[in-house]
């Protein structure tokens, strides 16, 4: 058996509220280092709540910060199965992530700020808990890239697409129209394919739903691919169904009354239902529960290359002084961008 392997009781204690020694040094120092990220990145962290918050496209964001902490608290027991140990290599990621983060401070480009931002908490993790613990936590990791508002610079296209299977539809449904580019006329007046009707926020917010859903309830990549897909293909089309739906009923009801209808049924209604669609469909070929998600603790152990990765490991006091250290490399450079920007 491998050395980073221990039995559950030794490693949190033989009650829910003991914890071993290791896991107390690391949680804690995690816990530092992600308030010192926190501390450096709060803009960033301010402007992306206030975008979850203030902006429909971004709503279902406020969903994921409780479903990351779930995902982790289910790997509980497997986490209690092993040591943590710190891992030095992970400094480099962290340091990549400190470097997005100020490259898009720099650059004026919040995107790529926002990532390196979420980025930074996500390397610090496999720094502090080492390598086995990250593939533990690989999903509950991976899925806090959904944190990251983005989806704005693919909404032009989306428009455009949308419009194009809008007029295929309006034409096969015997209705007279013209397109150009995102305007669609008709014999009762013009319609526009706007920024709220392409359609991508539902598109990012079911693509959020999709990683989650593939990950909990599918082992074969396979599954998971079709499944994604259909989660990509699912609400582009709904979407366009319904743009045609409201040019349709206008040509007999008006396009004010039909408007007004759009207006009812569009939102977190028409969402939820393009969502109980594509569970419904899934629903028969899910292939586990949720808790049964992630690598199990044999395969971990089978695995040669989590093996040599443990063999960079470090002591939690150098991982930590290191990690604070390019936090406080990250704030300096800050500092100086500071002038530029303003």
């Amino acid at each position: 058996m491998s050395p980073a392997i221990m039995q559950p009781d030794s490693a949190f204690g033989t009650s829910a509220t003991a914890m071993s020694p290791s896991w107390r040094q690391a949680l804690a120092g995690l816990a530092f280092v992600w308030a010192a990220l926190f501390a450096l990145t709060l803009r960033e962290w301010g402007e992306m709540a206030w975008q979850w918050w203030n902006s429909d496209s971004y709503a279902h964001i406020l969903l994921i910060p409780p479903i990351i902490p779930w995902l982790a608290w289910m790997r509980r027991d497997e986490l209690a199965a092993i040591r943590p140990k710190p891992w030095w290599p992970g400094l480099m990621m962290l340091g990549t992530a400190l470097a997005f983060w100020l490259g898009g401070r720099a650059s004026g480009i919040n995107l790529i700020a926002h990532a390196g931002a979420v980025a930074a908490l996500a390397a610090s993790v496999p720094s502090i808990l080492g390598p086995r613990a990250t593939a533990l936590l690989a999903l509950p990791l991976g899925f806090m890239v959904f944190l990251v508002p983005f989806g704005e610079e693919i909404v032009w296209p989306m428009q455009r697409l949308t419009a194009h299977l809008v007029i295929a539809l309006t034409h096969l449904s015997g209705v007279e129209a013209a397109l150009e580019t995102i305007y669609i006329t008709t014999p009762v007046g013009l319609f526009i394919v706007a920024e709220a009707c392409s359609g991508v926020k539902f598109l990012i917010a079911m693509i959020a739903l999709g990683v989650l859903a593939a990950f909990t309830g599918f082992s074969s990549w396979s599954r998971r691919a079709v499944f994604l897909l259909a989660c990509v293909v699912v609400p582009i089309l709904a979407n366009a169904v319904r743009a045609w739906g409201t040019i349709y009923l206008a040509q007999y009801i008006g396009p004010e009354r039909a408007g007004g209808i759009d207006h009812l049924i569009y939102g977190w209604v028409f969402f939820a239902v393009v969502v109980a669609i594509v569970l419904g469909l899934a629903w028969r070929w899910f292939e586990r529960t949720p808790e049964e998600a992630g690598w199990s603790l044999a395969e971990l152990e089978r695995s040669r290359i989590l093996s040599r990765l443990e063999a960079f490991d470090a002591r939690l006091p150098l991982v930590m002084g290191l990690a604070l250290g390019a936090c406080a490399i990250a704030a300096a450079l800050a500092i100086g961008l500071a002038p530029a920007n303003g």
